[in-house]
């Protein structure tokens, strides 16, 4: 076990504590000059223009001068004509869309992508996100891609294959998880990885927190619509709160672990305030245990349950101490024979995602987050296949299922019914 982490340790040094996959510049780093020396104009495209994706686009926007937005699409007109009113007024020099480069429909992603951009911004809801992601690397686009990057393992090897094609075109992919951006994190991650509290041992994970959006039916909307203005209370659009926010504090258990994937994986989960039929199918709470290799167990807990207390932290035990990451209290530190806390500059992790995105793609110096975000993800997948099943199922069964979470991509249309299933029982429904 010893010599394991020793080589865990070392390989994380040798490939930078900050993004395993792929270079690493500081941050910071500036290019000023690209393509022979010229500084070009990059064209960006926004596929997915709710909150997420307008504020995406302004931040990718901010990241680099000359970078302008030419082409939009969603599924709905008047979310992409929001955002478009949005964006102007943050930044009307960098926003060139014109009205024949507003797509709206579920073709949308091919028309932007068929536009002549250089860089898409792939922001819908996650059940999109595999085909989408396929396309833009096929027609040789680099990538942000938000997370989570799919709702299921068929979904997961579709993003693998396509990050494995877009490395092999120089293509960047930057993904959404934003701790992996976020100063204070990676000197904690740093410190942890150079054996700053021992060998980890394990990884604890919380984060309780209240209720969401919703959007009330109108009678004019199809069952497809209402599904999608709601896409997160649906297992098959989100893939249930676990893999659609909660994969934030998985990644940072990866993250801790040298993105390592875990033996299997036990839980459960359910839901106990959240019951009215308006809240879809997903669940309320999770409990979900990750046992890796060498006895190294991860547990997650999580609840979006209104009128409770909340939280949003992680806890790293060594073999030498701890560390913390108390979101609420914004504290970053470890315990050892000696107490470090983190006292550097702050960052917004959400700006430096795109900071480093196109200095990448200015320096000639592809960076590919790939796979890291397929395997995040996957930790958030087979924790809801546990809890929805109460089974303990193996990283290479839930890799080889082919269950699959609502229809297939081609088949999208406002007048499709979605067979949605009933809530989950522990003990009784399969997962794999």
């Amino acid at each position: 076990m010893e010599q394991n982490n020793k080589n865990r340790r070392s390989f994380l040094k040798s490939t930078g504590t900050a993004l395993v996959a792929g270079t690493v510049l500081p941050f910071g780093f500036n290019i000023r000059e690209g393509f022979a020396g010229q500084r070009a104009k990059l064209k960006v495209g926004l596929i997915g223009c709710g909150g997420r994706g307008t504020g995406a686009a302004a931040q990718a926007l901010k990241a680099d001068k000359d970078a302008e937005l030419t082409a939009m699409g969603d599924i709905f007109s008047d979310y992409l004509e929001e955002s478009y009113q949005s964006l102007v007024k943050i930044n009307p020099e960098q926003v060139k869309v014109d009205e024949a480069h507003k797509f709206v429909g579920f073709d949308a992603i091919q028309q932007v992508l068929d536009s002549g951009v250089d860089v898409v911004i792939l922001t819908t809801p996650p059940a999109f996100r595999p085909s989408h992601f396929k396309a833009a690397v096929e027609a040789g686009k680099h990538v942000f891609c938000e997370k989570p990057v799919a709702v299921d393992a068929p979904g997961i090897r579709s993003v693998l294959e396509s990050a494995r094609l877009a490395k092999e075109k120089g293509l960047s992919v930057v993904s959404g998880f934003t701790y992996r951006f976020d100063l204070a994190k990676r000197a904690l991650f740093e410190r942890m990885n150079n054996g700053g509290i021992g060998d980890i041992t394990s990884v604890f994970t919380i984060r309780n927190g209240g209720g969401l959006w919703y959007k009330e039916r109108q009678e004019s909307w199809t069952e497809m619509e209402y599904q999608l203005r709601n896409w997160y209370y649906y297992d098959w659009l989100s893939g249930d709160y676990i893999v659609e926010m909660m994969v934030h504090s998985l990644d940072l258990m990866s993250w801790a672990l040298g993105d390592r994937v875990p033996i299997s994986v036990t839980g459960t989960g359910g839901r106990q305030a959240r019951t009215e039929e308006k809240w879809g199918n997903i669940y309320d709470h999770f409990a979900i245990e990750y046992q890796y290799e060498n006895n190294i167990k991860g547990v997650h807990m999580s609840r979006q349950q209104k009128g409770c207390s909340n939280t949003n932290r992680a806890d790293f035990t060594g073999t030498e101490g701890f560390a913390t990451i108390d979101s609420g209290k914004r504290t970053h530190a470890t315990m050892g024979e000696t107490r470090w806390d983190y006292e550097g500059p702050s960052n917004n992790p959400y700006d430096t995602q795109h900071v480093e995105l196109f200095e990448y793609i200015r320096a000639g110096k592809p960076m590919n987050q790939g796979e890291l975000m397929a395997n995040s993800t996957m930790l958030a997948i087979i924790g809801r296949m546990a809890g929805y099943s109460g089974q303990t199922i193996t990283w290479e069964e839930a890799m080889k299922s082919e269950v699959k979470l609502g229809p297939a991509a081609a088949d999208y249309r406002w007048d499709l019914v979605v067979d949605v299933p009933q809530v989950a029982i522990p003990g009784i429904t399969k997962a794999v």
